[in-house]
């Protein structure tokens, strides 16, 4: 077997290389669009400042473990339990361990944004009543701790089907799951776009299309690619949904981005696009999703009828270069979520 993106061979090496990837966009990203200190206004914590972006970051990788492990299931089917079950009796586990990644990352996220607030008025660390005040005033925090919520609810359904197998409607999983991400479109720009509706359904759409596909993929490569014969069953179910996936990803981010950048009051387009900091990550985002949709072509093309017919191919290779990626646009996402839409 090809290493993962031909640089890891073990599947853990390459999930935390996959973590790495997105987290290091992140914390990049975060630093190199940071504003500079306006004079009068206390200077957030740096320790505040980097852990809202890792804190998201470790919320989207737990939600799309989660939902990935779900899926994992119904993509392999349940024809032939002698040879799809030792595969399920280990990821349910480790969905429930990402579950509780989510919903601790959507928790510190709630305690960050509230930190945030209070220090840029010089009140320091939050109260527990700042806390809750931010609960009850901002949209953001409310969508979070629903997440949260949510994040518990699959922990509690992953802990049940760990028990009780299959039991436990992998539909059932999968839905909390993406429920539980509906809220945080409002942690970001959308939640102050004139059109507030149409931009929240887009964002919505987005973010749900983005986990579905980049859950699947990590969970089919991560747990298959040894099990050629699970493979050539569970691929080919994936890559229908992965399409959809990828062209209403690529549709919605675009829209949002330009919709965002066209509204604002400072700039106009398509200037915007390489004079503001959002624009530039806008155009990293698109340049991200090209390459990972000619890879997606070539594995539809060329590796998919290689795979479903039992023949060796490069799919670890391609795929795994799909997904890490995937993981470097998402940390350009989370970075995106909180850009400024001004002139550098």
């Amino acid at each position: 077997m090809l290493p993962f993106a031909g640089l890891v061979r073990p599947a853990a090496g390459f999930a935390a290389l996959l973590a790495a990837a997105a987290l290091i966009t992140a914390l990049v990203g975060t630093g190199l669009t940071e504003p500079a200190t306006v004079v009068g206004i206390e200077p957030v914590p740096a320790v505040v400042r980097l852990g809202i972006p890792v804190a998201r970051v470790l919320l989207d990788l737990g939600a799309v473990a989660a939902a990935g492990l779900a899926l994992l299931s119904k993509m392999v089917g349940f024809d032939d339990p002698g040879a799809t079950e030792p595969v399920l009796r280990r990821a349910r586990p480790i969905a429930a361990w990402a579950s509780l990644l989510w919903t601790a990352a959507a928790l510190l996220s709630v305690l960050l944004l509230a930190w945030e607030i209070s220090a840029a008025t010089g009140d320091g660390f939050p109260s527990a009543g700042q806390i809750w005040a931010y609960v009850g005033n901002v949209p953001a925090g409310k969508g979070l701790l629903l997440s949260a919520a949510c994040g518990l609810i699959s922990f509690w359904l992953c802990r049940l089907s760990v028990r009780h197998g299959e039991k436990v409607p992998a539909e059932l999983r999968v839905g909390i799951v993406l429920f539980g991400l509906l809220p945080l479109p409002l942690t970001g720009h959308a939640s102050n776009w004139y059109w507030h509706d149409v931009a929240m359904i887009s964002m919505e759409l987005h973010v749900v299309a983005a986990t579905a596909w980049a859950g699947g993929l990590g969970a089919l490569l991560i747990f298959l690619i040894r099990r050629p014969a699970l493979l050539a069953i569970a691929l080919p179910r994936f890559s229908r949904l992965a399409t959809w996936c990828v062209l209403l990803v690529g549709l919605t981010g675009l829209f949002n981005g330009l919709v965002e950048l066209a509204l604002s009051p400072i700039t106009s387009l398509p200037e915007s696009l390489w004079q503001t900091r959002y624009g530039v990550l806008l155009l990293a985002k698109i340049i991200c999703m090209a390459a990972i949709a000619v890879t997606a072509v070539v594995v539809r093309t060329r590796l998919l009828p290689q795979v479903a017919a039992g023949r060796p191919s490069a799919i670890a290779l391609w795929c795994g270069w799909e997904l890490l990626v995937l993981a470097i646009a998402f940390g350009v996402a989370v970075v995106l979520t909180r850009a400024p839409v001004s002139p550098f």
